[in-house]
């Protein structure tokens, strides 16, 4: 279970991503029910960084909180400086006893210098995945991710992506009603579908007068248990079919399909946990039909079969 958190600040920390990193795991709402955290913000030195914006910021600590630290998190630094040995060693032995390690958007390079992105999946901001595969060709990133889970390893692209990342590590620590909770408190979605490449290119103009797909995805959301298809709600929406199917990518950055797979799988995870029902059961409120539909989907999506999930999950909460 995820209790102590050891952020890293150096000269150049950039402060809405380390500022995404002190909501989500450094703000007490143990009183409101969610999960408490010993979170520390670490220097080298535990002396004053000077961040991105010119200020400067005392940190917790030095080095000693990301010795133990269950998370050790890495926000946005200025990628094209050179990392000190001690904190390469401190990120190398966090890898060795197998603590979580999360880098926000130009973090990642961090990682990369420590030698721990080698024939891992990764991602990084869309401006600098390309330099961040040169500097590291072993590396497997991938360019159109908001965030990648490589076993303990978590990367995300940049500023708002580390938010989708916080949640998605939260959800996977302590289960999909923690997480939406949190996202509800802080005002944004518990899980945004699509790549980078819907903030990179040119999204398809839109007339003042076209409807926006919310109400269609609303409708969606309380009917993820039946099968529904493209043309299905093409009809609803009041569009022919390939027009809606570039209508949804544009504002979801995803297709219908893919989109519609994510809910139900986010549905069946909160069923798995909260409820004894049985996986065929699962499989037909969570829209999948049958279990072996529910489980190639949760293996590809989650990493895991329901079963093992639930037991996981189970055990997790247990301890």
């Amino acid at each position: 279970m995820l209790r102590s958190v050891a952020v890293l600040a150096l000269d150049g920390v950039a402060t809405f991503e380390l500022g995404v990193l002190t909501e989500v795991f450094g703000t007490d709402r143990t009183d409101d029910g969610f999960p408490g955290y010993r979170f520390q913000v670490c220097s080298p030195d535990g002396r004053t960084v000077r961040t991105s914006s010119g200020f400067h910021l005392t940190p917790h600590a030095d080095l000693g909180p990301v010795e133990g630290a269950d998370l050790v998190a890495i926000p946005a630094h200025q990628h094209r400086t050179t990392t000190p040995e001690c904190v390469l060693g401190a990120l190398r032995r966090a890898a060795a006893r197998g603590a979580w390690l999360f880098s926000v958007c130009s973090g990642a390079f961090m990682l990369g210098e420590a030698g721990l992105l080698d024939g891992r999946e990764c991602t990084t901001h869309w401006r600098y995945v390309d330099e961040l595969q040169r500097r590291h060709p072993s590396a497997r990133v991938r360019c159109n991710s908001l965030y990648v889970q490589d076993g303990r390893l978590l990367t995300s692209a940049g500023t708002a992506a580390g938010i989708d990342a916080c949640l998605h590590l939260v959800r996977q620590e302590h289960g999909s009603t923690t997480a939406t909770r949190l996202a509800r408190r802080m005002v944004v979605p518990p899980h945004r579908d699509g790549g980078q490449s819907q903030y990179v290119e040119a999204p398809i103009p839109k007339a003042p007068e076209a409807p926006t797909l919310e109400p269609v995805l609303e409708w969606l959301m309380g009917h993820l248990d039946r099968p529904v298809t493209v043309d299905e709600l093409a009809e609803r929406s009041g569009m022919a079919p390939r027009t809606f199917a570039r209508r949804f990518r544009a504002e979801t950055g995803t297709t219908p399909h893919d989109w519609l797979t994510n809910q139900r799988v986010l549905l069946a995870r909160r069923l798995l946990e909260e409820t004894r029902l049985s996986v065929e059961e699962v499989a037909d409120l969570s829209g999948f039909g049958d279990g072996a539909a529910l489980r190639h989907h949760f293996v590809r999506r989650v990493g895991a079969t329901p079963h093992s999930y639930r037991t996981t999950f189970r055990d997790r909460v247990e301890a």
